[in-house]
């Protein structure tokens, strides 16, 4: 809070307690009073049962006494519910009185598949601090006393984090941030005995490097995933399909559509186990969407109607703004494949909607440029107005990250 509770300083004093009797009757040092009182923290959840008691008030009358001093005291931020829900995983560890405890793991993980279902929809920006604080939670944790089987578990979830914090520098241009986020993630999978961690950090590797135009690279990298990872898991189909996404860049077209069917028939055989939006879980859209991709970079007509079968399917009604970023990311699709078939109208309009949603990461503006340079190259009335959606987008992304 950023102004004084100049409320809960009177109400202490009412009830005849200086700071330091009122501290030690909670069982806390006078500095945490005093942090209370200033506005730069708030008593734990724990410690509010005491707190009233003390002061002889309910618990809406210490809400009062702690919020109502400042006008933004109801506004709660993604950084405070993230806060929160710290707060709640430390409540539980607490309670089953073990320094980690079964019920602090399971919370950890679904905590860790929550955000990796909130990918699509989120701003890189927002939910990497969700996930940073999900991280220091681990970190915290790795100083306890616990069995082989809880650190394996605790390492297994802190490499699936890691690996979200990486994917998301990524997506925000962070390239040093990333690297040293794959390698954390990679050294806990390890530890824990996790290939699928593994393969995946190579597969994320390679969407990196391919987005810097490191092609080939990203080739050896998507194929060493393929090496690492499980037979018949999520990470095996990625794997394959960002294969296909180099070689369709190096203008390898056999090989292209080879990775292609490899996919569809591995993705046809994947029995899901997490919700079909998260991030680790391959599922039928990520294919057709997949597949638009890797068709318009090899200039095949076809991609147009896996691009529209994605939009169909996932964009709800005509409203941009509520985009999954898979949706943007079928316009450029789409747009790039009408431009090879000369229907300039209707690939600038698919371009336009693109850029305008606000869900192209940084990562993915390289693409929504090729789509700008095309119209430009060709001379259309609408690549001023393309140009400048797209350094509006880019402006905005800076000032976010």
């Amino acid at each position: 809070m950023a102004s004084k509770r100049q409320k809960l300083a009177e109400r202490r004093k009412a009830c005849g307690y200086n700071q330091e009797e009122f501290a030690e009757a909670i069982g806390v040092d006078r500095s945490t009073v005093q942090r209370w009182e200033n506005g730069s923290n708030e008593p734990q959840p724990w410690l509010r049962p005491k707190i009233q008691k003390i002061l002889g008030i309910t618990s809406a009358e210490l809400d009062s006494l702690l919020f109502l001093d400042s006008p933004q005291s109801f506004t709660i931020s993604v950084a405070q519910a993230a806060d929160d829900e710290i707060e709640a995983l430390e409540l539980i560890r607490r309670v089953c009185a073990s320094d980690v405890g079964a019920e602090t793991l399971s919370a950890l993980e679904g905590a860790f598949d929550n955000l990796a279902m909130q990918y699509p929809v989120s701003a890189p920006h927002v939910l990497l601090e969700s996930v940073r604080r999900h991280s220091a939670y681990v970190m915290h944790l790795m100083n306890a006393r616990m069995t082989l089987a809880e650190q394996n578990r605790l390492f297994m979830v802190g490499g699936w984090l890691q690996l979200l914090a990486a994917t998301l520098h990524i997506d925000l241009h962070q390239d040093r941030a990333a690297s040293a986020r794959l390698k954390a993630a990679a050294t806990l999978a390890q530890h824990a005995g996790s290939k699928e961690i593994e393969a995946w950090c190579f597969e994320t590797e390679a969407w990196r490097v391919l987005t810097d135009g490191n092609y080939r690279r990203a080739l050896e990298l998507s194929q060493a995933a393929q090496k690492l990872a499980p037979v018949g898991t999520s990470v095996s189909i990625q794997a394959t399909a960002q294969e296909g996404r180099a070689r369709a860049r190096l203008g390898e077209a056999k090989e292209t559509y080879s990775a292609v069917d490899r996919v569809r028939k591995m993705s046809a055989s994947l029995v899901p186990h997490k919700g079909t939006e998260h991030h680790y879980q391959y599922d039928p859209a990520k294919s057709l969407a997949y597949t638009a991709t890797t068709l318009a970079w090899v200039g095949d007509p076809a991609a147009e109607n896996y691009a529209r079968e994605v939009i169909a399917r996932l964009s709800p009604a005509e409203d941009i703004q509520k985009w999954p970023r898979r949706v943007a990311s079928a316009n450029i699709d789409l747009a790039l494949t009408l431009l090879g078939g000369d229907r300039l109208d209707e690939a600038c309009y698919a371009a336009q909607r693109a850029i305008l949603s606000g869900k192209i990461v940084p990562s993915n503006h390289w693409r929504a440029l090729e789509v700008v340079q095309a119209v430009e190259a060709k001379r259309l009335p609408e690549a001023a107005d393309l140009r400048d959606a797209f350094q509006g987008m880019k402006r905005q992304a800076e000032l976010e990250s």
